[in-house]
């Protein structure tokens, strides 16, 4: 699908920045196109291999871009609509889905549009040289803080289920309100550099990418990805670990039916002993005591088991999308240097959008583990609005009876 063809990038030895056209991704590495003109007092080859797509590839690829856009479009809308009309949504930890979603949602609307556009013109950067840092700002900003909000859900995701009697006590709006705030502002230490006079971008005429500088680079890369994902793995085994401990301990080999044999049994022993004299009601106290016990234990270990698949499947799928990209990103300038890109431009942007490819793929995670996202996914898309509180009700408590 991709055609090639070498290019020679050239920069001037005295300001350090690229001339030509480049590409507009915020975390992608350097590009350039063959400048026109007279030559600078100094070129040096980058050996690149620009791609060239005609118009029936540009059709395909545009589209296939504007399908995951408006797919991630719709899926974080959901999200967000969701949580703010269910009042069975709105609870604090879901703050955190909000936040997601409102983060994956920016990086469809301000962001992959531009990407889109400079993709299919080949990597020249159409709009000007003040834009260029605004756009590398959004990028920044919006992706850090999905990445960074996916870490704190897991940390919560764990305190919930590791201190279900004292960490619910301290879940509340205004904590999560916090924990959100301190997402965006650590996103923001990433974004603002750049702006402050550390490791400018390099933003000339047709060239639009973030700064290739060294400490900047492995302090990026390390604060957006490398911590959080080094967090979401420790979050993940401790959760298993705690479910695979709870499992051991209880044994329980089919628990809806052990639970169905406890409940028929105990009925049977309790209406047995109560029709006893009264020196045997401490017996039936007792037994409905272990039997309550015996019911919290089932629901404890069904819970870590959910958390415990929920957050693997999220720290596969985020490390599936963004390592690939990271890790080249972190790599590139080590090994190419500062001023070109060694890289094929279609691995590159392959990377990229697999790493845009996360905030598509959240909103649906989180909707095939949690029934109520499911149903009322449902509601909306069918337009059933009226009522949707009503029902959802409805169905937690025929589920309730049922179980």
């Amino acid at each position: 699908m991709f055609n090639s063809s070498d290019a020679e990038c050239t920069f001037t030895r005295g300001t350090g920045h690229l001339s030509g056209v480049g590409n507009g991704s915020a975390l992608d590495g350097s590009r350039a196109l063959p400048t026109k003109g007279p030559a600078p007092a100094w070129n040096e080859s980058c050996g690149e291999q620009l791609l060239d797509f005609g118009t029936a590839e540009k059709m395909i690829i545009g589209v296939m871009l504007a399908v995951i856009t408006a797919v991630t479009v719709m899926g974080n809308t959901l999200v967000v609509i969701a949580v703010c009309v269910v009042k069975k949504l709105r609870q604090p930890s879901n703050y955190l889905l909000v936040s997601l979603a409102v983060a994956d949602l920016s990086v469809a609307l301000v962001v992959m549009p531009f990407v889109i556009v400079t993709d299919l013109t080949g990597g020249k950067w159409l709009f000007g040289e003040v834009f260029c840092n605004i756009f590398i700002g959004m990028d920044v900003m919006c992706c850090t803080a999905s990445i960074m909000t996916l870490c704190v859900i897991s940390v919560d995701r764990y305190l919930g289920i590791t201190r279900p009697l004292t960490y619910p006590a301290r879940q509340n709006g205004q904590l999560m309100a916090k924990m959100i705030l301190g997402v965006w502002l650590v996103s923001a230490s990433i974004t603002l550099p750049p702006f402050c006079g550390w490791a400018k971008n390099v933003n000339t005429a047709g060239v639009c990418l973030i700064s290739q500088d060294f400490s900047y680079t492995i302090y990026s890369t390390a604060v957006a990805f490398y911590i959080p994902m080094v967090v979401m793995l420790i979050m993940y085994y401790k959760i298993f670990r705690a479910a695979r401990k709870s499992g051991a301990k209880h044994r329980f080999t089919d628990l809806s039916l052990r639970q169905e044999r406890q409940e028929v049994a105990a009925n049977e022993t309790v209406k047995m002993h109560c029709l006893k004299p009264p020196g045997v009601a401490e017996e039936c106290a007792a037994l409905s005591r272990l039997l309550t016990h015996e019911r919290r234990n089932i629901s404890i270990f069904k819970r870590e088991q959910k958390a415990a698949t929920t957050l693997g499947v999220i720290v596969g799928v985020f490390s599936i999308c963004w390592l690939p990209f990271f890790v080249l990103t972190t790599a590139r300038p080590f090994v190419c240097g500062v001023e070109c890109s060694c890289v094929p431009i279609w691995l590159e942007r392959t990377l990229l959008w697999l790493g845009y490819a996360n905030s598509l793929m959240n909103p649906f995670i989180y909707a095939f583990f949690n029934r109520d996202l499911r149903s009322t996914y449902k509601d909306l898309l069918r337009c059933r609005y009226r009522n949707i509180n009503r029902r959802l009700s409805a169905v937690g408590v025929h589920e309730a009876l049922r179980v």
